[in-house]
């Protein structure tokens, strides 16, 4: 390398300005992300949105009377329900929209961020990953063009969002749900939005990968939900005050209407991204601020298989669904014990209990969660059983097929893996179900018990991994249709039970074949028909990818 000194009496190079070309092609680049997210963003906004509407809908039925009402409030006035839900200051009305924000604003901010994550991510760290920012670096783009575009399509989502949160909630009608309000629960979900995409601002400059910056941006936000829910449980809400979700929460949308909870998501979202900014220039375009741990001169022995290698890859995503589903289910298990009292008086919800069966309602609520456990297991299953897409367009499949590594062998460690990590944060949901349920009812029987009723759905989630496999052996481009087997399991398996869908749309979704333990007797035969039916699909998908062109860099 050549050091080169200025020569007496010129001048050094300076910088670019900060609002100068330091952000040349800004605009260029969010007319191209835009169009790149053209079919998603609508996705994620329009998803959120309908979710929402659905739900205060729902609600708007569930309790049509004051009475219902006064049951539902009532029945969260607990440690474990207001960790759940939210702060107890909702609970001084008992209006449908003080309702719907009691039990749904947090839910959804955490999904708000998860968007807002993923819109930052991949549209920074993803793009130097690939290469393609450094290609679209050597046009006249400046140094901060691409954080700033991705901020600003972040910053829009959330802006959309909380507009038709606002109007769609107002053209509903519902009493106790004005217009005012409304556009507070729509800001207060764009406030927390924006603080996450701040956040992931910061974590793509520490690490080199964008799936360690997605992994920090995420976990960040699976402690400010822990840090709310310890808050709101507890005498005091100091730590509620140190997450973006109790900030939110704190608007009491229907409520008091407060505006200074979302200006401060605003303030702390513009802190962060400030920090992202400034931390962009402390390091080289592709590389992080973390440098990367030289690993070991040679691969142990696990590593050089290719379910070793896969278990490497996953092995982050594995662990973290890992711990939020057994998280999950401990949350829902240590309400199990008041399941009857929250339930009393709730017509529509003791009739869909009432279809599930069980000699309970302990039975027939757990039997309800654990379809929910399951929805949540599958999504690891498909981000799992896709992962080898993306290798592959990513150009880090070329090098390992080169060598004597066959097709089959490299997709199939994937999908090894998947099939036996959606099994593994299975059985952690259950246990997590089983250890809490058991506290809370004083019956030990029921760890056993709930751990046994969350496995059977393993044929399910084998199914699910199956679809995956043929999308991607036989149909690569639209590998992202086989997020319909976990929506659709949802909205039918859950909501249809509420929403009396007709019976024949359970049947559809594999999660509808499953004997819904413990209020339902095992029966073996259908888990043996799904576990074929995933058999044929693996190899089918297998099949397909051994012979079809692969995309390569």
């Amino acid at each position: 390398m050549t050091s080169v000194t200025a020569a007496p009496g010129t001048r050094r190079p300076t910088a670019p300005s900060p609002g100068g070309n330091a952000l040349a092609g800004t605009r260029t680049l969010i007319r191209f992300a835009l169009r790149r997210d053209r079919v998603r963003l609508p996705v994620w906004v329009l998803a959120l949105t309908l979710a929402t509407l659905m739900t205060a809908d729902s609600l708007g039925t569930l309790y049509s009377d004051p009475e219902d009402r006064a049951n539902a409030v009532a029945s969260v006035d607990s440690p474990a329900g207001l960790a759940m839900s939210g702060p107890r200051h909702y609970l001084v009305d008992d209006g449908l929209g003080s309702i719907l924000a009691h039990q749904m604003l947090g839910f959804t901010a955490v999904l708000v961020g998860l968007m807002s994550v993923l819109i930052v991510t991949r549209h920074t760290r993803a793009e130097e990953e690939t290469g393609r920012a450094e290609l679209v670096r050597s046009a006249v783009v400046g140094r901060h063009a691409h954080l700033a575009a991705a901020l600003s399509v972040a910053a829009l989502a959330n802006l959309v969002l909380a507009l038709l949160l606002a109007v769609g909630l107002t053209g509903l009608g519902l009493e106790g749900v004005d217009a005012g309000g409304s556009l507070v629960y729509g800001v207060a979900h764009a406030g927390a939005g924006l603080v996450f995409a701040g956040v992931a601002a910061v974590t793509v400059q520490v690490t080199a990968h964008t799936r360690g910056a997605s992994g920090f941006a995420l976990a960040a936000i699976g402690v400010a939900y822990v840090l709310r829910a310890a808050g709101d449980s507890g005498d005091g809400d100091v730590l509620s005050w140190l997450s973006p979700v109790g900030w939110a929460q704190r608007s009491y949308p229907y409520v008091d209407d407060r505006w200074w909870p979302p200006a401060l998501c605003l303030v702390c979202a513009a802190a962060c991204a400030a920090a992202g900014f400034a931390l962009s220039t402390r390091r080289d375009v592709g590389a992080g601020l973390r440098a990367e741990k030289l690993g070991r001169p040679r691969a142990t022995a696990a590593l050089t298989t290719p379910v070793g290698l896969a278990l490497r890859l996953h092995r982050g995503m594995l662990a973290g669904f890992g711990a939020g589903l057994f998280l999950m289910g401990a949350m829902y298990g240590a309400i199990l014990g008041d399941a009857e009292d929250m339930l009393a008086g709730v017509d529509e919800i003791e009739e869909a209990l009432d279809r599930i069966g069980g000699a309970d309602v302990v039975e027939s609520f757990a039997s309800m969660v654990m379809i929910v456990l399951a929805v949540v297991a599958s999504v690891y299953v498909v981000l799992a059983a896709l992962r080898p897409r993306s290798e592959e367009t990513a150009g880090r499949a070329e090098p390992l097929l080169a060598t004597g590594l066959s097709r089959t062998r490299w997709a199939g460690g994937h999908l090894a893996v998947a099939l036996g990590g959606g099994t593994a944060v299975l059985a952690l949901a259950g246990l997590g179900f089983g250890l809490a349920g058991a506290a809370s009812t004083g019956d030990i029987g029921l760890l056993p018990e709930l751990l046994g009723a969350a496995l059977v759905y393993a044929p399910a989630l084998w199914v699910t991994a199956g679809v995956a496999a043929v999308l991607l052996g036989w149909f690569p481009r639209a590998v992202r249709a086989a997020w319909i087997v976990p929506v659709f399991a949802f909205v039918v398996g859950y909501l249809g039970q509420i929403l009396r869908f007709p019976a024949w749309t359970e049947d559809l979704s594999p999660f509808g074949h499953v004997p819904r333990l413990p209020a339902d007797d095992l029966a073996p035969t259908p888990l043996l028909l799904l576990t074929c039916v995933a058999a044929g699909l693996v190899w089918l998908g297998l099949a397909g990818f051994r012979r079809r062109d692969l995309d390569m860099k």
